[in-house]
């Protein structure tokens, strides 16, 4: 676990396709209502929220009620450790781009 007591690991979080397009849609807004959130999906209210639930325990989803609704918005900083780690890569990528090109 990182600094941020995060319950989930990052990688597994992103893992699923659902979760990376709640990502992008967090991503695309300062904040979004869980009912904003669920039209976007073929899946039910509880769904989406127990995805949301997972990208908060990896840090990724913080939520906050606003009256009797519920309003998400994107932590991006845990990626971080996926940018790390995918970015570990560029030597081979470039190595293996080089010889594909000859």
């Amino acid at each position: 676990m990182t600094e941020n007591n995060q319950l989930r690991d990052v990688f597994d979080a992103i893992a699923d396709p659902t979760r990376r397009q709640l990502i992008r849609l967090l991503a695309e807004a300062e904040e979004i209502p869980l009912h904003e959130l669920t039209v976007q999906f073929p899946m039910g209210r509880t769904a989406v929220s127990k995805h949301l639930t997972i990208l908060k325990e990896a840090g990724l989803v913080m939520d906050r009620k606003v009256g009797r609704e519920t309003r998400f918005r994107l932590n991006a900083s845990p990626l971080r450790e996926v940018q790390d780690w995918a970015a570990s890569y560029s030597k081979f990528w470039q190595s293996n781009r080089l010889r594909i090109n000859q």
